[in-house]
């Protein structure tokens, strides 16, 4: 009987009843064949020993008889014994399929996934009470109609096809398809089918056990959104771009009619904006525009421009995020360069509008660089280097506007990059220097200070500040450029005043890039420069460009004001060239103004530069502030500062910058010069 417990193992409601069935029919046939069995036996022993006493028969026959009858009375007592084992191993068969079939019905019915039983024919049989739990039906709901009613239309076909399978190869499979809750919302279930054979091997029954998935999917598809967009504005991330633009361009080798560009948008200063506002307002602001800029690439705005009115208009799938405040674009079918940029002056446009920040009104610009789809990229990533290539051409162009990629940008780019790779290596082996060009008193035309230069001399000579400053500032070079250059000279100031006894001291002038007045820690930084080196705060001057004052003015006065906390002296330099609210300057906590180059060397030729000039002495005066004119070359240049009374000038006329040494000869010829 053991292969009876085996077979009878309740895999699905009902199976272990039928086993049960089976075992009392066979029950029912063992004792009536028992009965009948034993009925003719003892018939058998009674016909034997009471009605057949012939007398002829001999006293040998009657032994022998007596001898059957022994031997069937044996029969009938071995076969009901066997009789009743038989019936105890029924009885127990019996009961452990009535156990089993408990434990089923227990764990079916308390069981979180769906368990269900469908015939042949696909109709339902069973339902666990899991199905109104999850899905909301009850099991008479669900047994009136086909097994596959509830199922999503789509995916019937998959899910009929694997019942189908099961039922042919005796095996079930995993899948996953949508099944419809009451209320209508679909569910993801996952489902695995097991088929149930009778005794022929032929299928009866599929046993179907459903869990439902779909949190887990949810979950598993903000994962990959995660993965393949920008956290802070849902946008489309690096990877996910690349990928797409990696499909535009295996579309452009295979269709020589398809073509495409990349958009390359930097916000301009937006680093000093998000150190100065905080990361929060700076967060708010790359939202903000993301969001502008989504609404100019929706498939139901027009964009202007010509050929690209009606065939192409970019969807906010073009659109993403790199990181920082790095967006690219993706725009299909433009043909055009002049389509391309045409986009790109809306997008110009629109950014240019001001942003509401906190209650505060902030106003941004942006940097394009724009690069066309071409045969000659083997990757996504080349196309991408181009359009930044461009943006940088851009930024360096003047901000606020968009460039087109060609082929001497990048030989333009390599050059930048072997510069930037070299700095780094000047940088580590000491070739950057401080150079230092005096400041004249133009009333006594005695040296009065020196302003610190940065001069970097290689192997092959001097390399021009006008190319590598640029690039030590963008790239972050300038912090540990700067923080060296402003501690030597500090120290040498304290050496040359120390030997030569300057009266008033000598002073130093630090000039102090975008990206340090962005630090939070500027003036600390200063601070422990000026205690390391000892020397008196008052004879230290930051000079601070006019542009850097006043790009965001609460920002600039609350750094400006540390500053000078500290006992420093503070400058506006290059004034004159940057866009000033003059109803500032009376706030800012500044002891001079320096005079830009530009208009120094046209005062004497040109009558408007000349009377700038003369306007911003006479404003600095006004305002208590001393005047240092920038850039002087010729001595009627210094006859008329002179006759402006401007206090102070530097320039090629006095001495270019020059290293310690010969800045200390210039030094001693000054002190000697006006002594005697």
């Amino acid at each position: 009987m053991p292969s009876d417990s085996q077979s009878a193992s309740p895999r699905s409601p009902g199976i272990a009843s039928l086993k049960i069935h089976q075992i009392e029919g066979r029950e029912w046939w063992l004792w009536g064949f028992a009965v009948i069995v034993t009925i003719s036996l003892t018939a058998g022993i009674i016909f034997l020993t009471f009605f057949d006493h012939d007398s002829a028969i001999n006293a040998q026959y009657w032994t022998d008889v007596k001898d059957w009858v022994r031997g069937l009375a044996a029969l009938v007592l071995i076969f009901d014994i066997y009789t009743m084992y038989q019936h105890r191993q029924l009885q127990r068969v019996r009961r452990d399929l009535a156990e089993r079939d408990e434990l089923f019905q227990l764990i079916t019915e308390n069981a979180a996934d769906m368990i269900a039983v469908v015939d042949a024919a696909g109709n339902r049989l069973y339902n666990s009470p899991a199905y109104q739990k999850v899905l909301g039906y009850s099991g008479e709901e669900l047994s009136a109609g086909s097994s596959v009613d509830q199922i999503h239309p789509s995916d019937r076909e998959r899910v009929l096809q694997a019942a189908s399978k099961a039922r042919s190869s005796g095996r079930g499979q995993t899948l996953e398809y949508r099944m419809r809750h009451k209320n209508g919302d679909w569910r993801i279930l996952e489902s695995t089918a097991s088929p149930i054979k009778n005794g022929n091997g032929k299928m009866e029954r599929l046993v179907i056990v459903n869990r439902d998935i779909t949190e887990r999917k949810r979950a598993e598809e903000m994962l990959e959104h995660r993965a393949l967009h920008d956290g802070l504005t849902e946008l489309p991330n690096r990877a996910l771009f690349v990928d797409r633009l990696q499909h535009s361009l295996i579309r452009a080798r295979r269709h020589s009619d398809y073509s495409f560009v990349v958009l390359f948008i930097d916000i301009d200063g937006f680093k000093v904006l998000n150190d100065s506002l905080g990361h929060s307002a700076g967060d708010e602001l790359l939202i903000q525009v993301a969001k502008r800029l989504a609404a100019c690439f929706r498939e139901t705005d027009t964009i202007a421009r010509s050929a690209l009115e009606t065939n192409s208009k970019l969807t906010h799938d073009g659109l993403a995020r790199l990181g920082g405040d790095e967006f690219t674009a993706l725009l299909d079918d433009v043909t055009e360069p002049s389509d391309a940029i045409r986009i790109a002056r809306r997008i110009l446009d629109k950014i240019a509008h001001p942003f509401n920040i906190g209650g505060q009104e902030i106003v941004v610009s942006a940097s394009i660089g724009i690069a066309a789809s071409s045969n000659s990229y083997e990757g996504a990533d080349d196309l991408l280097r181009d359009a930044e290539i461009a943006m940088y051409r851009a930024k360096r162009a003047g901000k606020a506007r968009c460039e087109v990629f060609d082929p001497a940008m990048h030989s333009s780019a390599v050059r930048r990059l072997k510069l930037e790779t070299d700095l780094r290596r000047g940088i580590e082996q000491g070739e950057l220097l401080v150079y230092y060009q005096p400041i004249i008193s133009l009333e006594s035309g005695k040296i009065v200070g020196f302003e610190a230069l940065s001069r970097w001399k290689t192997v092959q000579g001097m390399v021009s500040p006008v190319e590598f400053i640029p690039v030590a500032d963008e790239t972050g070079l300038i912090l540990p450029m700067n923080r060296a250059l402003y501690l030597e000279a500090c120290q040498q100031l304290q050496s040359w005043q120390s030997k030569l006894g300057c009266s008033p001291p000598l002073t130093m002038s630090l000039n102090i890039t975008p990206r340090q007045f962005a630090l939070p820690d500027l003036a600390e930084e200063i601070g422990a420069i000026l205690q390391q080196s000892g020397i008196p705060p008052s004879t230290v001057n930051l000079e601070i460009t006019e542009t850097i004052a006043m790009g965001d003015a609460d920002h600039a006065f609350s750094v400006l004001s540390d500053l000078k906390a500290l006992g420093v002296r503070l400058s506006i330099d290059d004034f004159g060239t940057g866009y000033s609210s003059l109803s500032r300057l009376p706030r800012f906590p500044i002891d001079a103004l320096k005079i830009d180059r530009v208009f120094i060397s046209q005062m004497s030729s040109d009558h408007d530069n000349h009377e700038i000039v003369r306007l911003i002495v006479m404003l600095a005066h006004s305002l208590g502030l001393k005047v240092v004119a920038e850039g002087t070359e010729t001595q009627e240049q210094i006859t008329e500062l002179k006759h402006l009374k401007c206090e102070m000038a530097q320039g090629f006329l006095y001495s270019p910058p020059v290293d310690s040494t010969q800045a200390f000869e210039l030094l001693l010829s000054s002190h000697r010069s006006v002594t005697v």
